[in-house]
């Protein structure tokens, strides 16, 4: 899909060079995924407190169990 966008030149250049990709589309492209891979990441902490947590859990001892269960078979 085309798209014409006015984009500050220098930003454009800089995110080339730091990226080193070798055209605008490249660099907002990349820019792009990285921006919503980063907005992704943020809607976790939606769920900060909201995981009950249990203190007594080992989760050793269900690896252990787990490797225990694979060698069997």
């Amino acid at each position: 899909m085309a798209t014409n966008l006015a984009v500050d030149d220098r930003l454009i250049d800089e995110a080339r060079s730091i990226g080193h990709h070798k055209t605008k589309k490249e660099a907002v492209t990349a820019a792009l995924d990285e921006y919503i891979r980063w907005r992704k990441q943020l809607r976790i902490l939606d769920h900060f407190g909201t995981v009950d947590f249990d203190a007594k859990y080992d989760y050793k001892k269900t690896r252990r169990l787990d490797r225990i269960a694979a060698d069997r078979k």
